[in-house]
């Protein structure tokens, strides 16, 4: 089964920067997609970024031009860059994994344990 392991969450005041990282096993499709999500306490998940395999990613509103996603496929890791840090950016961040690429939470087959981002 693959498995994804984000990191590089912490504490920071408004305007600062995060950089997350999420490292992944080998998936069973050539042709997949990351997708990173976020859920604050009382809150749905929410589709911040997702990244299919050649590298077009698809930002959400509130985060477009603040955040950064880039990728290495050969070292299976992808980075989320987050500028310009908003209180209401903070939650716990998540990676996943699946076919395709949407917001849906529920199309993604694999998932990590998360990392907590708080501003």
């Amino acid at each position: 089964d693959v498995q994804l392991v984000e990191s590089g969450g912490g504490s920071v005041q408004a305007g600062g920067s995060l950089r997350l990282t999420c490292t992944y096993s080998t998936y069973a499709y050539s042709s997949y997609c990351l997708g990173w999500f976020r859920q604050a306490p009382g809150k749905e998940n929410e589709g911040v970024v997702d990244t299919d395999s050649d590298g077009r990613a698809t930002y959400a509103s509130s985060v477009k031009g603040r955040f950064t996603i880039s990728q290495d496929n050969g070292l299976k890791k992808s980075y989320l860059q987050m500028n310009d840090l908003k209180p209401e950016d903070s939650g716990m961040y998540y990676c996943s994994i699946g076919d395709y690429c949407t917001f849906v939470a529920g199309a993604y087959e694999a998932w990590g344990r998360g990392t907590q981002g708080t501003v």
